[in-house]
């Protein structure tokens, strides 16, 4: 409780601070306010669209890879359960050793190439988020807009869809691009 009652006081106060603020400029010049969704201008422009399929093209070979050394496994696992009663003592505890020893090698090189595709997708978001940033800004001043607020924080609780300009965002973008 004591927590939101924070939150809610530094929603508050910023909302105040943000309108005297303006209240000051509001006297050299109209306000103009515009909203982004960054997560929604990434995911739509060209830029975005490519890369998320290079990602998806590299999550599917990751898949068949893991489909295959899962086979493998299971092929191991078979062969040793049915030599078992055949075998030694010490070679059956060898062949089991050596069972664990390539299931966890295969959880360590799934976690990898997991985190790998991972970080190559926030890696792909964060270098798109700042070229648009650019865009935005370039925008944002030849156009006269007094502030231009992203839609996804928390500090925004209400915009209307009037002052959204991710479109337009995402069309310079691209046009920028090509």
């Amino acid at each position: 409780m004591r927590r939101i009652v924070q939150t809610l006081g530094i929603v508050v106060g910023s909302f105040m601070i943000v309108g005297w603020l303006l209240a000051q400029f509001s006297w050299c010049a109209e306000l103009k306010i515009g909203s982004l969704d960054i997560q929604k201008a990434v995911n739509e422009c060209q830029a975005g669209k490519e890369a998320k399929k290079n990602l998806l093209t590299e999550a599917e070979k990751f898949q068949k890879m893991v489909g295959e050394k899962q086979k493998e496994l299971q092929g191991m696992k078979e062969s040793l359960e049915k030599q078992a009663p055949m075998l030694t003592q010490e070679a059956r505890a060898s062949k089991e050793k050596d069972y664990q020893g390539k299931v966890k090698e295969f959880q360590r090189w799934g976690e990898d190439s997991q985190n790998e595709l991972n970080q190559k997708r926030v890696e792909m978001e964060r270098r798109i988020a700042q070229d648009l940033l650019k865009v935005v800004q370039k925008m944002g001043a030849e156009e006269g807009y007094t502030v231009i607020l992203e839609r996804n924080e928390n500090i925004v609780l209400f915009a209307n869809n009037a002052t959204d300009i991710t479109d337009r965002v995402v069309k310079a973008y691209d046009t920028q691009k090509k």
